[in-house]
């Protein structure tokens, strides 16, 4: 007994030496995977029934207690059995395949053990598909991936070898000779059997964890590529953005070439392949095309499939995805190889896995869109609305100076007419000319000199550099209407209204300050003032909660709307805008409208 232990082990190891080079064969790692399948089961009988077979050739020969190790064994004496390693395979075939599996591995290592001869030929193949069967319907239950699967697993094939040795026991004869030879092979073909299936099914679940590691690197490069993209696809399909994405993409995945497409052209192409495959030129393959059409994924392993219309294209495989909002294919994700070996089936799993998610950013793009376009068409709603007092007024105002002075009374038409001119622009544009803003400025405050000459002054410090710098209009006049309407209304005490309007640069910035020598806001309302709309006797601050709510809408973290007052001490109102221009000087132009 002693001495066959030490052969045993040798058995075993070939077995698991072949077990190791399977594990890292490509083709038997995604058997493993998918074993569920019809095609991977019929495999799986294939694999484990030829370790049987290899098992029953390179057993260890026993013949009147005595022990005989020879390579290969292609038939057995009468009056001698084999001690082997088959229970092993058939274990783990049945529990990783379940019924149909085990039963097949057991009829195949079975039936050749018993083709072999010897006296335990019955008994050992009767043994080794009743293991099957067993282990094959214990496999319906069993899951590789469980923290004690190998142990259980050991346990099983310890199990199954002490059934072996009960029915050589009871149908093997002579009895005497079939009681002297489990005596022998009994302890080491327990031991070894079970060790082994230990050890081969830590091999299998090294199959199942290295799959998991893959993925899970897989997932994480995957949610990197996406934060790192989400920035440009929130701007939606467009060249710029998707040209900065395609960079990301390339940089993280093997691919050689990335191309991201509308319903019409490629947007953006970086990598190889970009002599021809042109931003913004109209789509160059076909299977571009049949993707769009059919909105599912396709593949392509020749540069026959991709169907460039370049005959001299490099690229020889790719992977093509939609993209999709709301169940519609609005564009592609396009992976280009130089080599179709290297678009295996990580890369698809992640290129599948960045449509997927770049096709929800897409789609909240969209919703942020809409969201952003509804909270824009409600505040231009309020901003295009005329105060009908003051168009009563202004109309007034006109009417009296027709017969005193005609002339002032046409000017102050011609203003009225680029008031209703700026305000009908504000309410059709998202930004406008920082120049245009403040022609609304000045058309509002000769309406209102007008009517009250020698009431205010307005001094303006505007940096001439700034007169392009995009705005959101209605930005200055609300304050400077605030200013007049509420600042110099009952309490003001000073002879004169001052305010003071200013565009300097800062930076990255524009500051807009406007300024008044008003009599101020309270404490109590100030702070609230552009955060929400208030109830006081002076108004209901919708102006400043309006031009607020703009700019964060319009520019984020970037801009800042800042508001501070005291009492008979004045307001200023601070704003912070990005700029966007080119630089065209470092004038500053002061002006002075006085009324009267």
């Amino acid at each position: 007994m002693i001495h066959l232990l030490p052969l045993m082990i040798e058995r075993v190891g070939i077995l698991l030496i072949i077990a190791f080079v399977l594990s890292r064969m490509k083709s038997f790692r995604q058997i493993v995977h998918h074993e569920h399948g019809l095609t991977e089961k019929w495999m799986l009988i294939v694999v484990f029934g030829a370790f049987g077979v290899i098992s029953n050739y390179t057993g260890v020969q026993i013949h009147d207690s005595s022990i005989y190790s020879q390579a290969w064994h292609t038939d057995v004496d009468t009056g001698s059995a084999i001690a082997n390693t088959r229970i092993m395979g058939v274990v783990i075939g049945g529990l990783l395949g379940g019924p149909l599996v085990g039963t097949g591995v057991g009829l195949i290592a079975g039936v050749h053990r018993l083709s072999l001869g010897g006296y335990t030929a019955v008994a050992c193949g009767i043994s080794t598909i009743m293991a099957g069967i067993v282990t094959g319907i214990i496999g319906k239950r069993f899951r590789a991936q469980g923290k004690q699967a190998a142990w259980l697993t050991a346990g099983i094939g310890i199990l199954m070898e002490c059934a072996q040795m009960g029915i050589i026991l009871l149908v093997a004869e002579p009895w005497a000779d079939a009681w002297g030879l489990v005596k022998i092979i009994g302890v080491p073909m327990v031991v070894v059997n079970g060790f082994g299936t230990l050890l081969f099914m830590l091999i299998i679940q090294s199959i199942f964890q290295e799959e998991e590691r893959s993925r899970a690197l897989q997932t994480h490069k995957a949610l990197y590529i996406a934060d790192h993209t989400l920035p440009f696809f929130r701007q939606g399909l467009n060249a710029h953005s998707c040209r900065e994405a395609a960079q990301i993409i390339l940089k993280e995945t093997n691919a050689d070439a990335i191309s991201i497409t509308n319903q019409h052209q490629i947007l953006a192409h970086v990598g190889t392949g970009a002599d021809h495959h042109i931003a913004l030129q109209s789509i160059s393959t076909r299977l571009t095309k049949k993707v769009l059409e059919e909105g599912i994924v396709h593949k392509a392993s020749s540069r026959e499939e991709i169907q460039c219309y370049n005959l001299d294209c490099p690229l020889q495989a790719a992977l093509v995805l939609p993209l999709k909002v709301h169940d519609s294919t609005i564009g592609t994700l396009k992976l280009y190889f130089r080599r179709a070996t290297r678009l295996d089936q990580v890369e698809r799993e992640l290129a599948e896995g960045l449509s997927k998610l770049f096709s929800t950013q897409l789609e909240l793009a969209e919703a942020e869109l809409q969201s952003r376009l509804l909270k824009d068409a409600e505040i231009k709603a309020l901003q295009a609305q005329v105060h009908p007092h003051f168009l009563f007024n202004a109309f007034n105002t006109i009417s009296v100076l027709c017969r005193t002075d005609p002339e002032q009374a046409r000017k102050l038409l011609q203003q009225l007419s680029v008031y209703f001119r700026s305000n009908l622009q504000g309410a059709r544009k998202m930004l406008i000319p920082l120049h245009k803003e403040l022609e609304h400025v000045e058309a509002y405050l000769s309406l209102e000199q007008a009517r009250f000459p020698g009431k205010f002054t307005i001094e303006a410090h505007i940096d001439a550099s700034l007169n392009d710098v995009l705005v959101p209009p209605f930005t200055l006049q609300p304050l400077v209407e605030n200013a007049i309407r509420h600042a110099f209304s009952k309490g003001f005490t000073e002879p004169i209204g001052r305010v003071t309007i200013s565009a300097t640069a800062e930076g990255e910035s524009m500051i807009l300050v406007t300024k008044d020598n008003g009599k101020g806001i309270s404490a109590d309302i100030v702070g609230a003032l552009g955060k929400q709309t208030v109830q006081s006797a002076e108004g209901t601050g919708t102006a400043l909660y309006n031009i607020k709510t703009r700019i964060e809408e319009l520019y984020g973290n970037q801009a800042s709307f800042r508001i501070a007052s005291e009492t008979a001490q004045g307001t200023t109102v601070r704003i912070t805008l990005p700029v966007h221009f080119v630089e065209r000087g470092d004038n500053l132009v002061e002006g002075i409208y006085r009324g009267g």
